[in-house]
């Protein structure tokens, strides 16, 4: 019988381990987060509770090894809990990812001994909350022109500069920042870990969003900061250290989107079938049925490929434009069937009890943030064509 969940039964191929840690991720956000989610989006609420919980669920760090408290699973099994976590809400999603993806994995891979015993046991368990700090308010799509800076002095660092549109940085704990530093008489771009209870340091929240609105979301300042010598990655240089966290980033999106997505759809799939109109239901209609055909055709591929993209990253053989491809197919893919999702419903689409409307603000961000899809355009022009086309030339 035609899956009309799953068309070509992706996961009858998952890993027995993979599956179990898809179905626990989805039975934890349908029992406990999807209840919230209408509040927590029209009142810009997100649940101090929620941490905790996707800890105890081993939710956060969930591919990092197990020796510093992370879940050491798979690849494949981080994007199916970011799909699970997304198809209720992408701030929820944004939360897991950056404290999985932005601020547990350079730890991990840029890290001494040292700072991972120090920070990924109390991040795994969310007895600290992480954020990322790269975006500045004058440089968005263009971090190497970042002007937050970091001088030395005795024993370490003084930094000063500030970030936005850092998510989890209200209620962070530690943050990872990119800062500029003075080497050989070039700027060189390196990392810290920043206490945000330091001296100096400030998390403004930004508030009003129209979108993410259940994400805490702020801005990191430094004015003066003191970071000590033992905080700075000792041996990462250059963007190569944020690029490597933002792919891991981008590659939860992919997966995240699929889950957004599904949601769009089952909850159009149901509304047409149940609305009446002229004496049948919506779903007796010609165009209502090829909105679903042409949403369950694209979700599929969407599926496939970031399945396919899981697979790749757990054989070790991604390169960064693969990642590109599917973010900027699977966002742009997601924000397109939700927008059709919101028509179907009428009126009755841009109402919260319905939760459309809410995908499709939400998926306005994930299309921009990690890269916009122009940029992620770019990224793919420049390995079909071998030209750079960032800046303009002469």
């Amino acid at each position: 019988m035609f899956n009309i969940h799953d068309p070509y039964l992706f996961e009858d191929e998952l890993a027995e381990d993979d599956r179990m840690i898809m179905e626990a991720a989805r039975e934890y956000c349908q029992a406990n987060l999807e209840p919230r989610a209408l509040r927590g989006n029209q009142d810009e609420i997100f649940d101090p509770e929620i941490p905790k919980e996707m800890a105890d669920m081993g939710l956060l760090g969930a591919s990092i090894a197990e020796e510093y408290g992370g879940g050491g699973a798979s690849q494949t099994a981080y994007g199916l809990i970011a799909r699970e976590v997304e198809r209720v809400d992408s701030g929820y999603r944004s939360f897991m990812s950056v404290q999985s993806s932005l601020v547990m994995v350079p730890i991990e891979k840029f890290g001494t001994e040292e700072q991972k015993q120090q920070y990924l046991p109390k991040l795994a368990s969310a007895e600290m909350i992480g954020c990322f700090g790269l975006t500045e308010p004058d440089h968005g799509s263009d971090p190497s022109s970042m002007v937050t800076r970091a001088v030395p002095t005795d024993g370490g660092w003084v930094l000063n500069g500030a970030k936005t549109w850092i998510t989890n940085s209200p209620i962070a704990d530690v943050a990872i920042v990119w800062a500029k530093v003075k080497e050989e008489e070039k700027d060189v771009i390196r990392g810290f870990i920043v206490e945000t209870s330091w001296k100096g340091v400030s998390t403004p929240h930004i508030k009003d969003k129209m979108s993410l609105r259940a994400s805490e979301t702020g801005e990191l300042v430094f004015q003066d900061v003191f970071v000590p010598e033992t905080h700075m990655f000792p041996e990462i240089r250059g963007l190569k250290g944020p690029f490597t966290c933002l792919n891991s980033a981008r590659y939860g999106i992919a997966w995240g989107t699929v889950g957004a997505a599904e949601f769009c759809y089952e909850r159009s799939r149901t509304y047409v079938g149940e609305r009446k109109q002229f004496g049948h239901p919506l779903a007796a209609n010609q165009l209502p049925q090829t909105k679903l055909a042409n949403m369950l055709t694209d979700i599929t591929t969407m599926q496939l490929l970031a399945w396919r993209l899981g697979q790749l990253r757990d054989a070790g053989k991604v390169d960064p434009a693969m990642i590109s491809l599917a973010k900027r197919h699977n966002v742009g893919k997601a924000l397109d069937i939700a927008r059709i999702a919101r028509d179907m419903h009428g009126g009755n689409g841009v109402t919260g009890d319905y939760r459309v409307i809410h995908h499709v603000m939400n998926l306005e961000s994930v299309n921009t943030y990690e890269g916009t899809y122009d940029i992620h355009g770019l990224i793919l022009g420049r390995e079909i064509t071998g030209i750079q086309a960032f800046v303009p030339k002469g």
